[in-house]
């Protein structure tokens, strides 16, 4: 059974969120302050985790920059009370892979959770049998999900290597917003237009030689991104 950990100190939307969910299913475990949903999650090994921002003890940030420094690889869904953009993107860039504003619809929510757990089922083709892939001085190692860039290994977020991966798969066509939404983040949503762009920048700052301008992920004005290859894709 798919185990679901949220981490909400809101006693009624805790429960709410609980109900729900294990109506659909998902085993579900919740803890109200941020040194609990660490300590559940380290116990645990959830499948997903819904973290609200706002939490005693350890603040939403703080918990997730401890899960993503500790290999936690398993989508993270914040929650947040605040519309100021900011919070969103510094969520983003910690490692979250998607996010909720309060007040939100339980249809919706779920709707995302169940995007965020197909993204990490696992592809027909056992990654075993997939052949490195590289650009430039980078290599991704698609059987162990590892990045190096000049032989020295490149931390990515779940949702920054998937980006990667979507962007590579296209061999230097270009790829909308909305193509890269759906495809990375599994459905159709009114989202931030800065969550891929936050993605992206964060991908040049890891791997391009020099990212102020960028030499490979290029942005194509009014419509998406590519990967400019120059025939250096191999497998």
């Amino acid at each position: 059974m798919t185990k679901i950990l949220v981490v909400e100190d809101n006693k009624d939307l805790a429960f709410g969120l609980r109900n729900n969910l294990e109506i659909e299913g998902f085993e579900v475990e919740v803890a109200e302050d941020g040194e609990a949903g660490l300590r559940a999650a380290n116990v645990t090994s959830p499948d997903l985790v819904i973290l609200d921002l706002m939490i005693p003890k350890m603040d939403g940030f703080r918990v997730l920059h401890s899960l993503r420094s500790n290999g936690f690889e398993k989508p993270v869904l914040i929650l947040t009370a605040r519309g100021e953009e900011s919070d969103k993107v510094r969520g983003l860039r910690l490692g979250a892979d998607d996010y909720v504003t309060k007040p939100f619809g339980v249809l919706e929510l779920l709707a995302r959770v169940e995007a965020l757990l197909r993204r990490t089922q696992p592809n027909d083709e056992p990654a075993t049998k997939l052949p490195p892939i590289r650009f430039g001085e980078v290599i991704i190692d698609r059987a162990s999900r590892a990045v190096t860039r000049d032989g020295e290994a490149v931390a990515l977020t779940p949702k920054e290597y998937e980006l990667l991966l979507a962007l590579l798969k296209r061999e230097g066509a270009v790829a909308s917003r909305i193509e890269l939404m759906k495809e990375v983040w599994g459905y159709h949503a009114e989202v931030l237009s800065r969550t891929i762009d936050t993605h992206i920048a964060e991908l040049r700052k890891k791997l391009e030689p020099d990212h102020t301008p960028p030499e490979y992920i290029l942005t194509i004005r009014k419509v998406g991104y590519r990967l400019k290859l120059d025939g250096q894709l191999t497998s």
